[in-house]
């Protein structure tokens, strides 16, 4: 990635044949250590400020444009508001949602978990947003948007499982 501001204005943006605009995000993670002994992992989550109220926490996401495809794109959001990079995962689903921002108004979401290989110092959006690595608990805990608890939760399965295939084939 080597734009250092974030893309601007919706001319490029893509629509569903309903009229509602299509959204990407990740969920960035990485496995915590937390016991040497027993290699016991936590699962971490980067969240990252709302521009508007920026108490409030969520997953990066955004606009799905039409001279990228949908890894790009996801790849791009997260980059640009969490400044982080890595290797983007099969899609944990899809979720409609009403716009805070426009009455009347659906968003179609698709939510990518990303495993995070560099975490950057500088991105678009730093002056812009916080980010903050929280323990998964901690993101259901505080998350407003009941669909991205819903993806994060579908992401905690699917390392749950495949954490316990790793011990099968051990």
């Amino acid at each position: 990635m080597v734009n250092s501001v974030s893309r601007q204005g919706r001319q490029l943006q893509r629509y569903n044949s309903c009229g509602s605009r299509l959204i990407v995000g990740c969920i960035p993670y990485k496995m915590k250590t937390f016991d040497e002994d027993s290699h016991d992992q936590l699962v971490e989550v980067l969240v990252v400020s709302s521009k508007k109220k920026p108490a409030e926490i969520m997953f990066p996401k955004g606009g799905w444009e039409l001279d990228e495809t949908i890894i790009q794109a996801a790849n791009r959001e997260t980059y640009e508001e969490a400044g982080v990079l890595g290797h983007v995962e099969e899609s944990l689903g899809k979720w409609r949602y009403e716009s805070k921002s426009h009455c009347n108004k659906v968003h179609e979401a698709i939510m990518f978990p990303l495993n995070v290989t560099e975490e950057l110092i500088c991105w678009p959006e730093k002056t812009l947003r916080t980010r903050k690595w929280i323990s998964a608990a901690e993101a259901m805990a505080e998350c407003k948007q009941s669909w991205m608890k819903e993806a994060l939760a579908r992401l905690l399965s699917r390392l749950s499982c495949s954490e316990l295939e790793g011990f099968a084939s051990a």
